[in-house]
């Protein structure tokens, strides 16, 4: 892993800022402004993905390189072209949309000379209504439950990662907003360090491209894959506990008024031990696939 020092973060010059956007006009220029006043050096990447609007054009005014999608793909597929093209060590993902300041910069470069990844965690009455905060503290939950790490911000999408480091899992991400969470659980099951450095959140430019309800709920469906994708025992061990603690309940009552043992009894408590093999499986093939990433394939 690559270490520079003091002065390639401090000025940009080892850091790519890699940009998605969508029909962000209103911001996307002063973004980029302050990201060149605070890091001169910095590549600048902005993957406008398929805008209706003139994002495209405020970016390239504002200096930094442009590729644009041609049609809306997504805000994961978006940031996978951002690093795909970035060519520095330091990849800088940030939104275009304001919320995130440049300010924080120094800082989360400064603690991603220690860390494998930096993630800006924000303070949840910054930066959503009840709802969202609500949701954002549920899935903070699930996270620290499935990585037991102290998981601050999940869907943060303020983040410091190494290039090299990244493009190893790229092919994990999905093409959504979802893919903060999916980095950020790829990283820690992997064994790699996360740090989270508390950052502001301002008020975005515009109107959010996430519905509370419908992105809700699949949101959650979301982190349950993930869940079970990355650590899947932690999913189907109490499942599998609670199947066979009925099964016992079952069987105590059954015996208890019938002195007998039910085909219930039996179903759920064979259901419980398919669970438990099923999630042991799973944990193998887990572990394979991430020695496959630890080895470049």
């Amino acid at each position: 892993m690559a270490r520079k020092g003091a002065l390639p973060l401090e000025r940009g010059a080892d850091v790519s800022v890699v940009i998605p956007a969508y029909c962000e006009e209103a911001a996307i220029a002063a973004t980029i402004g302050k990201i060149h006043e605070i890091l001169p050096d910095a590549e600048v990447i902005v993957v406008d993905d398929g805008s209706r609007d003139r994002t495209a054009e405020e970016a390239r005014r504002a200096g930094a390189y442009v590729w644009s999608h041609p049609y809306n793909m997504g805000n994961g597929a978006a940031v996978k072209t951002g690093i795909r093209m970035a060519s520095r060590d330091k990849v800088v993902l940030m939104d275009g949309d304001g919320q995130h300041d440049p300010e924080d910069l120094p800082r989360l470069l400064e603690a991603a000379r220690t860390y494998d990844m930096v993630v800006g965690a924000r303070d949840p009455k910054t930066h959503a209504n009840a709802f969202r905060r609500l949701a954002n503290a549920a899935y903070n939950w699930l996270a620290r439950y499935a990585t037991k790490f102290p998981v601050k911000d999940l869907t943060s999408g303020y983040r410091v990662v190494d290039r090299e480091t990244v493009l190893r899992y790229l092919y994990l991400l999905p093409n959504t907003f979802s893919y903060p969470t999916t980095l950020t659980l790829a990283f820690l099951r992997s064994g790699r360090s996360v740090c989270y450095v508390p950052i502001h959140a301002k008020r975005r430019h515009g109107t959010s491209k996430i519905k509370p309800l419908r992105d809700g709920v699949r949101f959650f469906l979301i982190i349950l894959k993930i869940t079970t994708l990355f650590s899947p025992l932690r999913i189907f061990l109490p499942v599998s506990g609670a199947f066979f603690l009925m099964g016992l309940a079952n069987y105590a009552y059954t015996y208890w008024a019938f002195h007998r043992f039910t085909n219930m009894s039996a179903l759920l408590l064979i259901t419980s031990v398919l669970l438990f093999m099923l999630g042991l499986i799973s944990e193998q093939i887990t572990q394979l696939r991430y020695d496959r990433v630890e080895n470049g394939g």
